[in-house]
């Protein structure tokens, strides 16, 4: 496996495009100022969005400052960015109550697809079946509404990842990531068992009401370092970015795995990456063949985003899946942040291709609706119940959600961020080469707009963002991400280049 793999590994690195440089300053700035002219009349994807940012004050000002405090007397806002009058936000521009407009490509922590106060999802938001939807919010597994089928059908299972026919919804990512550890957990035991017509023992009923095997058996879900699945009890103990999200709070006796730590360029560390890959394929084999609470499933992220923005290759991610196969174990793909276009492909993981699909996708903050999709039947619980809340999602959100998929199919947005993102990777590339310090281990080359670098300085760096125009946000120790919306397009880009080289010039 270990030659198959070094050989696959290359192959997938050396596929990938070749960096394009810039060979004197001179050259850079007559390409930047011919791509700016260029791009300056291309056909705005969002009307009546602001020309470009407008920075009047500082931020906060005494507008915001004044409401900051008003709202500290009732909510905890240590953990505020900046606050928003999202009456007038237009677009990829996100403004404050002091006036100031900036634009936005953290957006919302990269849940906003189609830009603020867009006109199609405002007329299904103010839609009769919206507002049957918001004051008639059903509880789904007991009441769901007659039309609740044809709103699945249209909508979320109509970009379901192939070979994933089926969904359960939920409220959040966490929440989504959650069920799906249950369905896990609940599949392997019915596999043990012999099948779902088997019934529980007494024993099984009696002791799961004490918390003691075997009704609550000793199994597990593996995780990777630096992953990030959400903060609720389940989700936590397979979150590895930071300590600050973990301290206090038990945790289940879950293990983790290594993540590959690839060096960049990846076309110059070729043979090193395959090397640092299949070291973690190899680990990762290991510790499901041996934890001592047994592996039910696996979780991992196509890109890891809140733990700096780590990618691996296509041939990583088959070998994980070969080996997931191999010991019966089952592989949950967490697409909350990295699903719905932002990186070229409508699922990241379409960039994998695998030769079997995962076994569940999780799914939530671009959607605005949120839960698992899912193909093999028996992945359903035996009976009712078991996997079940009262909201078990929100018809509001999905009647969203369907409508950001007719918006994506009408705009073309998938293939829009494949080339938007070529083109801005391209610009960070030319200010990597004339900044070299500013702009270390860039990443995210052929994932659309999905890209990041390591800063030195990236906490000065996300504050000076907002003092030229843009809102910008970080991850992991060093990493500045972009997570702009699926409707940013080139001039957009070069504002966002012309910002980067205000800031990091001395």
């Amino acid at each position: 496996m270990a030659a198959v793999f070094r050989s696959a590994s290359r192959r997938a690195w050396n596929r990938l495009p070749a960096a394009r440089t810039f060979t004197t300053t001179t050259h850079r700035t007559s390409l930047a100022a011919v791509a700016r002219s260029s791009n300056a009349s291309e056909t705005p994807l969002f009307a009546n969005e602001p020309a470009g940012p407008h920075v009047k004050t500082s931020i906060p000002d005494q507008a915001s400052q004044k409401a900051i405090a008003k709202l500290n007397t009732v909510f905890d806002t240590r953990s505020l960015n900046m606050l928003v009058d999202y009456s007038k936000s237009r677009g990829n521009y996100i403004a404050d109550p002091d006036g100031n407009v900036l634009l936005d490509v953290y957006a919302q922590i990269a849940s906003i697809p189609l830009g603020y106060n867009n006109p199609a999802l405002l007329a299904t938001a103010q839609s009769p079946e919206m507002a049957s939807a918001l004051i008639n919010r059903p509880a789904l597994g007991n009441f769901p509404p007659h039309t609740w089928a044809d709103i699945l059908e249209t909508g979320i299972l109509k970009v379901a990842p192939k070979g994933l026919d089926q969904v359960f919804t939920a409220v959040a990512g966490s929440d989504a990531n959650e069920t799906a550890y249950k369905a896990a957990f609940m599949y392997r035991q019915q596999q043990k068992r012999g099948g779902p017509e088997v019934e529980f023992t007494q024993e099984e009923i009696s002791s799961a009401m004490e918390n003691h095997s075997p009704g609550s058996p000793q199994l597990s879900i593996m995780s990777f370092k630096s992953g990030f699945h959400g903060r609720l009890f389940g989700s936590l103990s397979t979150t590895r970015s930071k300590p600050i999200h973990k301290l206090d709070i038990p945790a289940f006796d879950w293990p983790q795995a290594p993540f590959p730590s690839l060096r960049y360029p990846l076309e110059e560390f070729a043979e090193e990456n395959a090397r640092e890959e299949e070291r973690c394929l190899q680990e990762a084999e290991r510790i499901i063949t041996e934890f001592h609470n047994p592996v039910a499933a696996i979780v991992i992220e196509p890109i890891q985003s809140e733990g700096g923005d780590n990618h691996a290759s296509p041939a990583y991610f088959q070998g994980l899946r070969e080996i997931t196969k191999r010991n019966n174990v089952l592989m949950i793909v967490d697409e909350v942040q990295t699903g719905v276009g932002a990186t070229g492909k409508f699922w990241a993981h379409e960039h994998w291709n695998l030769q079997t699909p995962p076994d569940m996708v999780t799914f939530s903050k671009k959607a605005q609706a949120a839960g698992y999709y899912f193909g093999n039947p028996a992945l359903r619980p035996n009976k009712p119940y078991r996997q079940f809340n009262t909201w078990m999602g929100d018809p509001a959100r999905a009647l969203i959600f369907r409508t950001i998929i007719q918006e994506i199919e009408r705009l073309n947005l998938v293939e829009h961020t494949a080339a938007t993102g070529e083109y801005l990777f391209a610009g960070l590339e030319r200010l990597s080469e004339q900044y070299p310090g500013e702009f270390q281990n860039l990443r995210g080359k052929g994932q659309g707009t999905f890209i990041a670098w390591d800063s030195p300085r990236r906490d000065e760096v996300l504050k000076k963002g907002k003092e030229v125009g843009i809102n910008v946000g970080g991850c992991g120790e060093t990493a500045v991400r972009l997570r702009p919306m699926l409707v940013f397009q080139k001039h957009h880009a070069d504002i966002l280049l012309d910002s980067f080289e205000k800031i990091v010039q001395p």
